[in-house]
């Protein structure tokens, strides 16, 4: 048995991946479609889609940063299909409309050619009516994974369920709202860093994504 001042720490994500698929398993009947965040979200998701043979398909998220201190955010966009912007309020009072709005622009167009060299010109795998998956590799504050629900849910899912192996309690409490299931494996508190959940956490680069979503399963899915 760990420590139980110790968090229990998966090898690498693919493990991860594993033991969040097991705990998905009866959803598999339903013909599920598994939507991944890159990066890191892509190497769990690919044993999640392939554990349940479900197509597997991106949902890009970029934050909006402030301009005096890029790595406080502003908000987040995303596309996953639709496009949907969440901006924190308590942040963006003290930041100018005009440069918000440039920069939801740039990161969109950084999100289109992410997805040029991720996928391609294949098309998106449709999520109407069917059960979306939402899969990443944690969840830290919570703001793009908000963004990406929202962006999912325009799309008009059956169902959305948000699956991540490890989040905060309090995070994932805020979360549900906006998802109709939440799957997680692990709710420590105090949290920390993601990465401390993990023994490999390294940074996944542009040709391993690539190469995870070149070598998913891609079902067609039948007709409603």
């Amino acid at each position: 048995m760990n420590d139980p001042g110790i968090p229990f720490r998966f090898r690498n994500r693919s493990e991860a991946g594993r033991d969040l698929a097991a705990s998905l398993a009866y959803l598999g009947a339903g013909k599920p479609v598994v939507l991944a965040l890159p990066r890191g979200g892509v190497a769990v998701a690919a044993e999640v889609a392939e554990a349940l043979h479900a197509p597997l398909d991106i949902v890009l998220v970029r934050k909006i940063g402030a301009p005096f201190q890029p790595e406080l955010a502003v908000g987040a966009v995303a596309d996953g299909g639709h496009i949907e912007a969440v901006i924190n309020p308590g942040v963006a009072d003290f930041v100018p409309e005009a440069w918000i709005e440039r920069e939801k622009a740039r990161q969109l167009r950084e999100i289109e050619r992410r997805r040029a060299v991720y996928v391609g010109d294949r098309p998106r795998v449709s999520v109407a009516g069917r059960t979306a998956i939402l899969v990443d590799d944690g969840i830290a504050t919570g703001a793009t994974m908000l963004a990406a629900l929202r962006s999912v849910r325009r799309a008009n899912p059956k169902r959305l369920v948000l699956a991540v192996p490890v989040a905060p309690p309090d995070v994932l409490a805020e979360l549900r709202a906006e998802a109709d299931e939440v799957v997680c494996l692990q709710t420590p508190h105090p949290f920390g860093a993601i990465g401390a959940f993990y023994e490999d956490f390294h940074q996944l680069d542009d040709a391993e994504v690539v190469h995870l979503l070149g070598g998913a399963s891609r079902p067609s899915l039948p007709d409603r």
